[in-house]
Protein backbone atom coordinates (compact mmCIF):
# COMPACT_ATOMS: atom_id res chain seq x y z
CA UNK A 1 0.00 0.00 0.00
CA UNK A 2 2.78 2.48 0.87
CA UNK A 3 3.93 1.99 -3.00
CA UNK A 4 0.65 3.09 -4.58
CA UNK A 5 1.49 6.89 -4.73
CA UNK A 6 4.86 6.18 -5.92
CA UNK A 7 3.54 4.11 -8.30
CA UNK A 8 0.48 6.04 -9.18
CA UNK A 9 3.02 9.39 -9.79
CA UNK A 10 5.07 7.25 -12.27
CA UNK A 11 1.85 6.42 -14.42
CA UNK A 12 1.03 10.45 -14.19
CA UNK A 13 4.42 11.46 -14.83
CA UNK A 14 4.53 8.56 -18.39
CA UNK A 15 1.47 9.49 -19.36
CA UNK A 16 1.87 13.50 -19.25
CA UNK A 17 5.51 13.19 -21.35
CA UNK A 18 4.19 10.72 -23.90
CA UNK A 19 0.83 12.95 -24.76
CA UNK A 20 3.10 15.65 -25.25
CA UNK A 21 5.56 13.96 -27.30
CA UNK A 22 3.05 12.98 -29.16
CA UNK A 23 1.86 16.03 -29.62
CA UNK A 24 5.59 17.82 -30.27
CA UNK A 25 6.14 15.05 -33.07
CA UNK A 26 2.58 16.39 -34.67
CA UNK A 27 4.42 19.65 -35.03
CA UNK A 28 7.14 18.60 -35.97
CA UNK A 29 5.18 16.52 -38.72
CA UNK A 30 3.79 19.65 -39.52
CA UNK A 31 6.56 21.54 -40.51
CA UNK A 32 8.06 19.47 -42.63
CA UNK A 33 5.09 19.61 -44.63
CA UNK A 34 6.85 22.89 -45.67
CA UNK A 35 9.54 23.33 -48.59
CA UNK A 36 12.99 22.66 -47.01
CA UNK A 37 15.37 25.81 -46.49
CA UNK A 38 18.56 26.02 -46.37
CA UNK A 39 19.84 27.56 -43.08
CA UNK A 40 23.36 26.56 -43.01
CA UNK A 41 24.71 30.23 -43.43
CA UNK A 42 26.03 33.15 -40.65
CA UNK A 43 25.69 30.31 -37.81
CA UNK A 44 27.45 33.08 -35.50
CA UNK A 45 24.82 35.41 -36.49
CA UNK A 46 22.61 32.98 -35.91
CA UNK A 47 23.17 32.14 -31.89
CA UNK A 48 24.29 35.85 -31.52
CA UNK A 49 20.47 36.33 -32.04
CA UNK A 50 19.50 33.57 -29.94
CA UNK A 51 21.54 34.85 -26.78
CA UNK A 52 20.38 38.33 -27.43
CA UNK A 53 16.37 37.73 -28.84
CA UNK A 54 15.13 34.76 -27.07
CA UNK A 55 17.47 34.65 -24.47
CA UNK A 56 18.55 38.00 -23.67
CA UNK A 57 14.45 39.26 -24.82
CA UNK A 58 16.52 42.46 -26.31
CA UNK A 59 13.46 42.86 -28.48
CA UNK A 60 11.03 42.54 -25.77
CA UNK A 61 12.10 45.74 -23.73
CA UNK A 62 11.93 47.94 -26.35
CA UNK A 63 8.36 48.44 -24.53
CA UNK A 64 10.20 49.05 -20.87
CA UNK A 65 6.84 47.85 -18.82
CA UNK A 66 5.71 44.81 -20.37
CA UNK A 67 9.75 43.49 -21.28
CA UNK A 68 10.49 43.57 -17.51
CA UNK A 69 7.19 42.16 -16.66
CA UNK A 70 7.95 39.57 -19.73
CA UNK A 71 11.79 38.97 -18.18
CA UNK A 72 10.23 38.43 -14.63
CA UNK A 73 7.40 35.92 -15.45
CA UNK A 74 9.60 34.11 -18.04
CA UNK A 75 12.78 33.57 -15.78
CA UNK A 76 11.07 32.97 -12.42
CA UNK A 77 9.07 30.24 -13.95
CA UNK A 78 11.46 28.55 -15.83
CA UNK A 79 13.75 28.82 -12.93
CA UNK A 80 11.33 27.61 -10.26
CA UNK A 81 10.59 24.48 -12.35
CA UNK A 82 14.06 23.54 -11.70
CA UNK A 83 12.34 22.29 -7.69
CA UNK A 84 10.68 19.90 -10.05
CA UNK A 85 13.63 17.61 -10.31
CA UNK A 86 13.51 17.07 -6.55
CA UNK A 87 9.64 16.99 -6.90
CA UNK A 88 10.32 14.12 -9.70
CA UNK A 89 12.67 12.11 -7.67
CA UNK A 90 10.33 12.41 -4.86
CA UNK A 91 7.55 10.64 -6.16
CA UNK A 92 9.05 8.07 -7.93
CA UNK A 93 11.16 6.74 -4.96
CA UNK A 94 8.95 8.34 -2.18
CA UNK A 95 11.60 10.34 -0.72
CA UNK A 96 10.78 14.25 0.75
CA UNK A 97 12.95 17.15 -0.42
CA UNK A 98 15.97 14.55 -1.21
CA UNK A 99 18.19 17.49 -2.56
CA UNK A 100 18.44 18.78 1.07
CA UNK A 101 20.92 15.64 1.45
CA UNK A 102 22.55 15.93 -1.40
CA UNK A 103 23.33 19.68 -1.61
CA UNK A 104 24.96 21.69 1.16
CA UNK A 105 22.31 22.69 3.32
CA UNK A 106 22.99 26.41 2.75
CA UNK A 107 22.91 25.65 -1.24
CA UNK A 108 19.57 24.52 -0.76
CA UNK A 109 17.92 27.03 1.72
CA UNK A 110 19.03 29.44 -0.69
CA UNK A 111 17.63 27.79 -3.45
CA UNK A 112 14.28 27.08 -2.28
CA UNK A 113 14.34 31.07 -0.50
CA UNK A 114 15.22 32.25 -4.09
CA UNK A 115 12.35 29.62 -5.40
CA UNK A 116 10.32 31.84 -3.70
CA UNK A 117 10.97 35.00 -4.13
CA UNK A 118 10.79 34.77 -7.65
CA UNK A 119 7.22 32.77 -7.29
CA UNK A 120 6.02 35.73 -5.87
CA UNK A 121 7.66 38.09 -8.46
CA UNK A 122 5.89 35.61 -11.03
CA UNK A 123 2.62 36.31 -9.35
CA UNK A 124 2.92 39.99 -8.91
CA UNK A 125 3.37 39.82 -12.76
CA UNK A 126 0.81 37.61 -14.03
CA UNK A 127 -2.12 39.66 -12.25
CA UNK A 128 -0.56 42.70 -13.92
CA UNK A 129 -0.45 41.25 -16.87
CA UNK A 130 -4.30 40.07 -16.57
CA UNK A 131 -4.65 43.50 -15.41
CA UNK A 132 -3.69 44.88 -18.65
CA UNK A 133 -5.59 42.52 -20.55
CA UNK A 134 -8.99 42.84 -19.27
CA UNK A 135 -9.16 45.99 -16.92
CA UNK A 136 -6.99 48.04 -18.82
CA UNK A 137 -8.02 46.06 -22.38
CA UNK A 138 -5.19 47.17 -24.21
CA UNK A 139 -6.32 48.16 -27.66
CA UNK A 140 -4.40 45.35 -29.36
CA UNK A 141 -5.54 42.46 -27.18
CA UNK A 142 -9.11 43.22 -28.16
CA UNK A 143 -8.80 43.40 -32.33
CA UNK A 144 -11.14 41.38 -34.02
CA UNK A 145 -8.92 38.23 -34.21
CA UNK A 146 -8.69 38.43 -30.66
CA UNK A 147 -11.98 37.14 -29.84
CA UNK A 148 -13.52 33.80 -28.98
CA UNK A 149 -10.51 31.19 -27.76
CA UNK A 150 -7.08 33.68 -28.57
CA UNK A 151 -9.40 36.18 -26.12
CA UNK A 152 -9.55 33.02 -23.82
CA UNK A 153 -6.66 31.43 -24.27
CA UNK A 154 -4.38 34.37 -23.22
CA UNK A 155 -6.23 34.31 -19.96
CA UNK A 156 -6.02 30.93 -18.97
CA UNK A 157 -2.47 30.53 -19.11
CA UNK A 158 -2.54 33.45 -16.43
CA UNK A 159 -4.62 31.68 -14.26
CA UNK A 160 -2.54 28.65 -14.60
CA UNK A 161 0.63 30.46 -13.27
CA UNK A 162 -1.45 32.31 -10.32
CA UNK A 163 -2.81 28.58 -9.52
CA UNK A 164 0.81 26.86 -10.09
CA UNK A 165 3.00 30.04 -7.89
CA UNK A 166 -0.25 29.89 -4.89
CA UNK A 167 0.26 25.95 -4.74
CA UNK A 168 3.96 25.84 -4.51
CA UNK A 169 3.56 28.55 -1.58
CA UNK A 170 1.02 26.64 0.36
CA UNK A 171 3.09 23.67 -0.34
CA UNK A 172 5.87 25.02 1.56
CA UNK A 173 4.28 26.85 4.20
CA UNK A 174 2.64 23.70 4.95
CA UNK A 175 5.57 21.86 4.68
CA UNK A 176 7.44 24.75 7.44
CA UNK A 177 4.70 24.17 9.76
CA UNK A 178 5.22 20.56 9.87
CA UNK A 179 8.70 20.46 9.94
CA UNK A 180 8.27 23.05 13.29
CA UNK A 181 6.11 20.25 14.28
CA UNK A 182 8.63 17.13 13.94
CA UNK A 183 6.29 15.64 12.00
CA UNK A 184 7.60 12.20 10.72
CA UNK A 185 8.95 12.13 7.52
CA UNK A 186 9.36 16.03 6.75
CA UNK A 187 13.11 16.98 7.26
CA UNK A 188 14.36 20.60 8.53
CA UNK A 189 15.49 21.87 5.10
CA UNK A 190 14.57 24.90 3.12
CA UNK A 191 14.52 28.65 3.81
CA UNK A 192 11.00 30.15 3.28
CA UNK A 193 10.96 34.00 3.17
CA UNK A 194 7.37 34.48 1.33
CA UNK A 195 5.45 31.34 2.94
CA UNK A 196 6.13 32.17 6.28
CA UNK A 197 3.65 34.85 5.94
CA UNK A 198 1.12 32.49 5.19
CA UNK A 199 2.25 29.89 8.02
CA UNK A 200 -0.03 31.72 10.89
CA UNK A 201 -3.28 30.87 9.11
CA UNK A 202 -2.12 27.03 9.74
CA UNK A 203 -1.62 27.45 13.20
CA UNK A 204 -4.43 25.96 14.91
CA UNK A 205 -4.29 23.17 12.64
CA UNK A 206 -3.67 19.49 13.06
CA UNK A 207 -1.11 17.56 12.21
CA UNK A 208 -2.94 15.09 9.73
CA UNK A 209 -4.87 18.43 8.54
CA UNK A 210 -1.47 20.31 7.68
CA UNK A 211 -0.28 16.83 5.77
CA UNK A 212 -3.19 16.33 3.71
CA UNK A 213 -2.73 20.23 3.11
CA UNK A 214 1.25 19.78 1.97
CA UNK A 215 0.28 16.56 -0.42
CA UNK A 216 -2.56 17.92 -1.71
CA UNK A 217 -0.96 20.83 -2.67
CA UNK A 218 2.26 18.80 -3.94
CA UNK A 219 -0.23 16.36 -6.29
CA UNK A 220 -1.76 19.46 -7.60
CA UNK A 221 1.12 21.05 -8.04
CA UNK A 222 2.72 18.65 -10.19
CA UNK A 223 0.01 17.78 -12.17
CA UNK A 224 -0.69 21.29 -12.76
CA UNK A 225 2.73 21.60 -14.51
CA UNK A 226 1.97 18.43 -16.34
CA UNK A 227 -0.98 19.66 -17.63
CA UNK A 228 0.11 23.34 -18.58
CA UNK A 229 3.38 21.09 -20.41
CA UNK A 230 0.77 19.60 -22.57
CA UNK A 231 -1.91 22.47 -22.73
CA UNK A 232 1.10 24.28 -24.64
CA UNK A 233 0.21 22.52 -27.77
CA UNK A 234 -3.39 24.06 -28.09
CA UNK A 235 -1.92 26.90 -26.70
CA UNK A 236 -0.08 29.88 -28.10
CA UNK A 237 2.24 29.81 -25.48
CA UNK A 238 3.87 27.09 -27.40
CA UNK A 239 6.50 30.19 -28.01
CA UNK A 240 8.21 29.47 -24.52
CA UNK A 241 9.73 26.05 -26.15
CA UNK A 242 9.82 27.27 -30.04
CA UNK A 243 11.18 30.89 -29.58
CA UNK A 244 14.66 29.73 -29.52
CA UNK A 245 14.73 27.29 -32.81
CA UNK A 246 12.68 30.06 -34.21
CA UNK A 247 15.38 32.75 -33.79
CA UNK A 248 18.05 30.63 -35.04
CA UNK A 249 16.48 29.80 -37.99
CA UNK A 250 14.98 33.61 -38.34
CA UNK A 251 16.28 36.34 -41.24
CA UNK A 252 19.98 36.95 -40.92
CA UNK A 253 19.88 38.83 -44.49
CA UNK A 254 18.87 42.45 -44.43
CA UNK A 255 15.50 42.79 -43.57
CA UNK A 256 14.07 44.94 -46.86
CA UNK A 257 15.98 42.15 -48.85
CA UNK A 258 13.27 39.69 -50.43
CA UNK A 259 14.59 36.59 -52.22
CA UNK A 260 15.02 36.21 -55.99
CA UNK A 261 13.36 32.97 -57.39
CA UNK A 262 16.45 31.02 -59.47
CA UNK A 263 14.51 30.33 -62.55
CA UNK A 264 13.05 33.41 -62.93
CA UNK A 265 16.28 35.10 -62.93
CA UNK A 266 18.27 32.41 -65.29
CA UNK A 267 15.14 33.03 -67.46
CA UNK A 268 15.91 37.04 -67.53
CA UNK A 269 19.36 36.46 -68.26
CA UNK A 270 19.34 34.17 -70.85
CA UNK A 271 16.60 36.51 -72.44
CA UNK A 272 19.00 39.09 -72.43
CA UNK A 273 22.06 37.70 -73.72
CA UNK A 274 21.66 37.57 -77.57
CA UNK A 275 24.53 34.56 -77.43
CA UNK A 276 21.85 32.09 -76.15
CA UNK A 277 19.39 30.41 -78.15
CA UNK A 278 15.91 30.73 -76.71
CA UNK A 279 14.86 26.98 -78.11
CA UNK A 280 17.56 25.38 -77.30
CA UNK A 281 17.48 22.35 -74.19
CA UNK A 282 17.76 23.71 -70.82
CA UNK A 283 21.81 22.30 -69.94
CA UNK A 284 21.99 19.86 -67.52
CA UNK A 285 21.92 20.34 -63.87
CA UNK A 286 20.59 23.85 -64.84
CA UNK A 287 17.79 25.58 -62.66
CA UNK A 288 14.50 23.70 -63.08
CA UNK A 289 11.29 25.98 -63.08
CA UNK A 290 9.50 25.54 -59.83
CA UNK A 291 6.00 23.57 -59.76
CA UNK A 292 4.31 26.43 -58.97
CA UNK A 293 5.04 29.96 -58.48
CA UNK A 294 4.92 31.51 -54.87
CA UNK A 295 2.11 30.07 -52.14
CA UNK A 296 -0.95 29.32 -51.97
CA UNK A 297 -1.53 26.96 -49.19
CA UNK A 298 0.77 26.42 -46.39
CA UNK A 299 2.25 23.21 -48.21
CA UNK A 300 3.66 26.23 -50.66
CA UNK A 301 5.31 28.35 -48.12
CA UNK A 302 8.93 27.12 -46.23
CA UNK A 303 9.63 25.20 -42.83
CA UNK A 304 10.70 28.58 -41.05
CA UNK A 305 7.52 30.20 -42.16
CA UNK A 306 5.52 26.91 -40.49
CA UNK A 307 8.02 27.22 -37.56
CA UNK A 308 6.99 30.85 -37.13
CA UNK A 309 3.24 30.50 -37.43
CA UNK A 310 3.55 28.09 -34.47
CA UNK A 311 5.40 30.80 -32.58
CA UNK A 312 3.36 33.44 -32.91
CA UNK A 313 2.75 35.09 -29.31
CA UNK A 314 -0.35 36.44 -30.71
CA UNK A 315 0.91 39.77 -28.47
CA UNK A 316 0.13 42.08 -31.07
CA UNK A 317 2.85 44.03 -31.66
CA UNK A 318 3.29 43.64 -35.02
CA UNK A 319 -0.03 44.99 -35.73
CA UNK A 320 0.29 47.62 -33.63
CA UNK A 321 3.04 49.20 -35.77
CA UNK A 322 1.55 47.89 -38.85
CA UNK A 323 0.84 51.18 -41.33
CA UNK A 324 -1.51 49.81 -43.40
CA UNK A 325 -3.55 49.10 -40.02
CA UNK A 326 -3.15 51.99 -38.36
CA UNK A 327 -5.33 53.77 -41.38
CA UNK A 328 -7.80 51.09 -41.23
CA UNK A 329 -7.05 48.50 -44.08
CA UNK A 330 -7.92 45.09 -43.26
CA UNK A 331 -4.33 43.72 -42.62
CA UNK A 332 -3.24 42.33 -39.52
CA UNK A 333 0.32 40.60 -39.36
CA UNK A 334 -0.81 38.98 -36.21
CA UNK A 335 -3.82 37.14 -37.93
CA UNK A 336 -1.77 36.57 -41.00
CA UNK A 337 0.56 34.12 -38.59
CA UNK A 338 -2.79 33.17 -36.63
CA UNK A 339 -4.50 31.98 -39.94
CA UNK A 340 -1.32 30.00 -41.13
CA UNK A 341 -1.16 28.24 -37.96
CA UNK A 342 -4.55 27.27 -38.23
CA UNK A 343 -5.15 25.98 -41.66
CA UNK A 344 -1.49 24.36 -40.98
CA UNK A 345 -3.33 22.48 -37.44
CA UNK A 346 -6.12 21.61 -40.49
CA UNK A 347 -4.18 20.00 -42.69
CA UNK A 348 -2.46 18.31 -39.93
CA UNK A 349 -5.93 17.07 -38.19
CA UNK A 350 -6.63 15.64 -42.08
CA UNK A 351 -3.32 13.79 -41.91
CA UNK A 352 -3.99 12.61 -38.74
CA UNK A 353 -7.42 11.34 -39.62
CA UNK A 354 -6.54 9.62 -42.60
CA UNK A 355 -2.83 8.85 -42.31
CA UNK A 356 -2.40 11.04 -45.39
CA UNK A 357 -4.17 14.66 -46.97
CA UNK A 358 -7.10 14.12 -48.37
CA UNK A 359 -8.31 17.39 -50.40
CA UNK A 360 -10.64 19.30 -48.55
CA UNK A 361 -11.12 21.93 -51.15
CA UNK A 362 -9.68 24.59 -49.00
CA UNK A 363 -6.58 26.70 -49.26
CA UNK A 364 -5.09 29.39 -47.14
CA UNK A 365 -5.58 32.06 -50.11
CA UNK A 366 -8.97 33.32 -50.23
CA UNK A 367 -10.84 30.65 -47.23
CA UNK A 368 -8.26 32.11 -44.63
CA UNK A 369 -6.73 35.30 -45.70
CA UNK A 370 -8.21 37.59 -48.50
CA UNK A 371 -6.77 38.98 -51.25
CA UNK A 372 -7.67 42.69 -49.62
CA UNK A 373 -5.32 41.79 -46.82
CA UNK A 374 -2.15 40.88 -49.02
CA UNK A 375 -2.58 43.84 -51.25
CA UNK A 376 -3.10 46.18 -47.94
CA UNK A 377 0.44 45.27 -47.26
CA UNK A 378 3.08 48.18 -47.96
CA UNK A 379 5.72 45.69 -47.58
CA UNK A 380 7.34 48.42 -44.79
CA UNK A 381 9.08 45.45 -42.80
CA UNK A 382 7.67 47.15 -39.83
CA UNK A 383 6.18 44.50 -38.48
CA UNK A 384 9.42 42.00 -38.83
CA UNK A 385 11.19 44.46 -37.10
CA UNK A 386 8.41 44.83 -34.40
CA UNK A 387 8.67 40.79 -33.23
CA UNK A 388 10.11 39.82 -30.06
CA UNK A 389 11.05 36.40 -31.53
CA UNK A 390 11.80 37.11 -35.07
CA UNK A 391 8.48 36.25 -36.92
CA UNK A 392 8.44 37.02 -40.47
CA UNK A 393 4.93 37.79 -41.56
CA UNK A 394 5.35 39.52 -44.48
CA UNK A 395 6.98 36.67 -46.33
CA UNK A 396 4.39 34.77 -46.23
CA UNK A 397 2.05 38.11 -47.49
CA UNK A 398 4.65 38.15 -50.42
CA UNK A 399 4.54 34.48 -51.66
CA UNK A 400 1.15 34.84 -51.64
CA UNK A 401 1.41 37.83 -53.82
CA UNK A 402 3.91 36.37 -56.00
CA UNK A 403 0.84 33.45 -56.67
CA UNK A 404 -1.45 35.92 -57.36
CA UNK A 405 0.80 37.83 -59.78
CA UNK A 406 2.47 34.67 -61.59
CA UNK A 407 0.16 31.92 -61.11
CA UNK A 408 -3.42 33.66 -61.34
CA UNK A 409 -2.52 37.35 -62.78
CA UNK A 410 -4.85 38.88 -60.56
CA UNK A 411 -2.49 41.66 -59.34
CA UNK A 412 -4.77 44.91 -58.57
CA UNK A 413 -5.51 47.40 -61.54
CA UNK A 414 -3.43 50.22 -60.58
CA UNK A 415 -0.70 47.65 -60.59
CA UNK A 416 -0.90 45.96 -64.00
CA UNK A 417 -1.44 49.71 -65.14
CA UNK A 418 2.20 50.43 -63.37
CA UNK A 419 3.65 47.01 -64.65
CA UNK A 420 2.47 47.87 -67.91
CA UNK A 421 3.94 51.41 -67.95
CA UNK A 422 7.49 50.23 -66.97
CA UNK A 423 7.34 47.88 -69.98
CA UNK A 424 6.05 50.74 -72.88
CA UNK A 425 7.87 53.58 -71.40
CA UNK A 426 10.43 51.87 -68.94
CA UNK A 427 8.92 53.72 -66.03
CA UNK A 428 5.92 53.31 -63.77
CA UNK A 429 4.40 56.41 -65.17
CA UNK A 430 2.10 56.96 -68.20
CA UNK A 431 4.46 59.55 -69.79
CA UNK A 432 6.49 58.19 -72.91
CA UNK A 433 10.47 58.43 -72.65
CA UNK A 434 10.58 61.45 -74.51
CA UNK A 435 8.86 63.76 -72.46
CA UNK A 436 10.24 63.19 -69.34
CA UNK A 437 11.98 66.67 -69.15
CA UNK A 438 9.16 68.50 -70.39
CA UNK A 439 8.82 69.96 -67.03
CA UNK A 440 12.16 71.82 -66.84
CA UNK A 441 10.69 73.95 -69.60
CA UNK A 442 7.99 75.17 -68.24
CA UNK A 443 10.17 76.82 -65.83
Amino acid sequence: MQYIPNILFTIALAAGIGYFTSNIRKIIRNIKLGQEVDASDNTAQRWKNVALIALGQSKMVVRPVPGLLHIIVYLGFIIINIEVIEIIIDGVFGTHRVLSGILPLGVYNFLIASFEILALLVLLGVIVFWTRRNIQKLKRFWANEMKGWPKNDGNIILYFEMVLMILFLTMNAADQSLQTMGAAHYVEAGSFPISQYIVPFFSSFSEGTLILIERSAWWLHILGILAFLNYLYFSKHLHIMLAFPNVYYGKVVPKGQFKNLDSVTNEVKMMMDPSIDPFATPAEGATAAPAKFGASDVMDLNRVQLLNAYTCTECGRCTSECPANLTGKKLSPRKIMMDTRDRLEEIGNNITKNGEFKPDGKQLLDDYITREELWACTSCNACVEACPVSIDPLSIIMDMRQYLVMEQSAAPTELNVSMTNIENNGAPWPYNQMDRLNWKDEN
